[in-house]
């Protein structure tokens, strides 16, 4: 009981700006919930893991298997994996471009409001400071036009404003920071499994295409090797 009587002393004492910065915080913390929940969402999927069954599947010429394993899920690498594999074979560079476009499309989203957390720290502090000159104007007015028995008790209400709107600023601001900085990382992660899905899965799927072409060259080769034995026959037959 102590504790929230302190609390609510403290936030009156702020005067009107701790209801501003208050406001700030409320908005921070539905973005960062909301966001949690995208960005948790998709840093739970095992990137790696995906991309080894991919290239195992593939390395043994089970597309369709391939195809099954990559939409099982919708996290931005398995859409990667999924572009890929539509685009079929062909050569790495036009493998990996089909999944650049992918990833254009599946990584902003996460990103998105993320910026907006470190705009938000940055108006809460900016709030507290303004709280503090307005409390710094109210305590020096005080001194120079206040009776004397009143004096005190407007010099210590402007120096709780200050003091108190520049503290619920910090802790407003300090803690977005950490949160903008943690979640702009696991975005990152997140970044850097799509990219080793497109290298990975592309790398493997051109391998298959190379290996295949290079398996039916003999079959196509077959044909031209009987012209030779024809003409012999033909030379034979002339004599």
């Amino acid at each position: 009981m102590n504790e929230l009587s302190a609390v609510a002393s403290f936030f009156k004492g702020g005067g009107l700006f701790m209801y501003v910065i208050l406001g700030t915080g409320v908005v921070i913390a539905a973005i960062v919930v909301e966001r949690f929940i995208v960005i948790g969402r998709a840093a739970a999927f095992n990137g790696k893991r995906m991309a080894d069954d991919l290239v195992r599947a593939i390395g043994s010429g089970d597309l369709h298997t391939a195809r099954n394993i990559a939409v099982q899920s919708h996290a931005p690498a398995a859409r990667v994996a999924q572009a890929i594999l539509r685009a079929g074979g062909g050569d790495e560079a036009r493998l990996q471009a089909a999944g650049d476009d992918a990833a254009t499309l599946a990584l902003p989203p996460l990103a998105r409001r993320l910026p907006h957390l470190q705009i938000l720290a940055n108006v809460a502090t900016l709030l507290g400071l303004l709280g503090t000159i307005f409390g710094l104007t109210t305590a020096f007015s005080a001194v120079g036009a206040a009776d004397p028995a009143q004096r005190s008790a407007f010099l210590a209400a402007g120096i709780s404003q200050a003091l108190n709107t520049t503290a619920l600023g910090l802790i407003v601001a300090v803690p977005t920071l950490l949160l903008h900085g943690w979640l702009a990382g696991i975005v990152e992660g997140i970044s850097e499994q799509v990219d080793e899905m497109n290298i990975r899965v592309s790398q493997a799927l051109a391998g298959a295409s190379l290996r295949a072409n290079v398996t039916a060259l003999p079959q196509r080769g077959s044909a031209p090797q009987a012209a030779p034995q024809m003409v012999r026959r033909v030379a034979g037959a002339g004599n």
